[in-house]
Formats: structure tokens, sequence, C-alpha cells
């Protein structure tokens, strides 16, 4: 299949984000509690689908969080504590570009968890997404997929563009030699964890604009009727003549000491 084009993407995009904006309306006015997971291979896509689906978003109601690895005291607490803090209030989305699941993957195939917390892990994290969807919280989990040849061509691309080589970490480049270590660990990490209160969502992000059209399309289907009608809102006249601001470059405030 040829990948999508960029001006396709951009007509099928825009009336699904029309659809995400009036998803915010009915957020704030139903005080509803969305959590998004999205996990996937290096390059997977995660930063460009979550942009497509916050670019229209009030950021005071949708958070993105991206934690980096524990630090000293977080990683001697219980593995889920940290992640507690950043879940959405009332009316509030969160997007975790990777989340929980980083113990399921790159710390188990990394050597960073020992398979006695990789097992509880795996033993916990229903239990914790059970409590979740019991109080109230809308959660989605989805999983990224990638081919090993696109994944390499993508890194090849950060690796050329300057403003994308922050992208590329050592840990990355160690996962180019690790793809069927972490496609078992997938595996296995679905197998413990698909459940019916919070199950896996797999998209085909081999060509990323379709991955994100066919993500937001289940993300709003599978909603309940977000329809809420606009604010009905006039601007009334000006009572005098429109006023103007100053502009252009200050005189520096002189100190008493000069």
């Amino acid at each position: 299949m040829k990948k999508l084009k960029s001006k396709a993407y951009e007509k099928q995009l825009e009336p699904m984000q029309l659809e995400l904006v009036a998803m915010a309306r009915w957020l704030a006015h139903s005080g509803k509690r969305i959590v998004v997971l999205l996990e996937g291979r290096d390059t997977a896509g995660k930063g460009g689908v979550i942009k497509a689906i916050t670019s229209h978003f009030n950021p005071r109601q949708c958070r993105i969080v991206a934690l980096p690895k524990p630090n000293e005291r977080e990683s001697t607490q219980w593995y889920f504590q940290r992640y507690v803090s950043h879940l959405p209030a009332a009316g509030e989305l969160v997007l975790f570009d990777r989340s929980w699941y980083n113990r399921a993957g790159v710390e188990k195939v990394m050597g960073f968890a020992s398979p006695a917390q990789v097992k509880a892990f795996m033993q916990q994290a229903p239990a914790f997404e059970k409590l979740l969807v019991d109080d109230g919280i809308v959660l989605f989990k989805y999983w990224l997929c990638t081919d090993q040849a696109q994944q390499e061509k993508r890194f090849a691309e950060r690796l050329d563009d300057p403003l994308k080589r922050w992208k590329l970490s050592p840990i990355d480049l160690k996962a180019r030699s690790a793809y069927a270590e972490y496609t078992r660990a997938r595996e296995a990490m679905l197998k413990a964890t698909h459940t019916k209160h919070a199950p896996w969502t797999l998209v085909d992000f081999n060509d990323q604009k379709r991955g994100r059209l066919t993500l937001i399309r289940d993300l709003l289907d599978r909603l309940p009727d977000t329809r809420e009608p606009p604010m009905d809102a006039e601007l009334p006249p000006l009572p005098g003549k429109p006023l103007k601001e100053r502009f252009g470059v200050l005189e520096p405030i002189r100190s008493f000491d000069d």
C-alpha cells in the first residue's frame, strides 16, 4: 500500500480534529477523566500522534506525560507510585508517551529490572488498571506497530537530521540489535495485561499518517456520544474607538547607582 500523501492526510484529519474539539467540550462538561497510553518501539510515531490529538486542546485541560528514568528515591518506591500523581482530575485528558509499561519493555530487555520485578509487574498491572477503571477513569492502551525495516529507516533519518538527532539515545542504538527480544517481551506483556477492563489496541504505524488517522478514529469511536454544542456567544461593538498598543525598543531603566 502506498504511503498516504500529506494533502490527503490533512483532509482526513481535519474533521477528526473538529470531533476532538467537541470531545474537549464534552470532557469539560461531563467531568470525565481520560488516560491514553501510547506504547511502541523507538521511532514508532508516538510524538506525532500525540501532537495530532492535542494540537487544538486547551493545555490546561490536556497534559502529556513523558517521564525520565526514575531517580534514586523513585527507584525505591512502589513501581506505579510516580505515575499516580500524573493521573487526570475531572475534565482532563492525559496522554502517556510511554507509561508504566516501560517495565515490561525496555527495562526487561535492557536488564534494568530483575526477572522478579518484571513478574511482579505483570501480576500487578491488571489489578492497578482495574482500580483506575473502577474509579471512573476511561483508559485506552495503544501499541504502535513498526517493522524493523521501517525502524531502521527512521533511525537513519534522525541521524541525518540535526533537528531530530536529539531523539537518538544510547538505549535507542542498543535497541537496534534487540528487535527480536523486544518482540518476545511485547508478546509476554500482551498475554499478561490484555484484559476485558483494559484491552490493548494494536495499530499499524509503518505509515505514520495512516496510523494516526486509524488511532484517532478508534479513540473517538470508543467514547460515548461526545457531541456538546459550542458556546453561543457574540462580540458586542466596542464602546469607543479602538485603542493602539505602544511598541518598539524601550530605553533601559537606570538603576540608582548610575
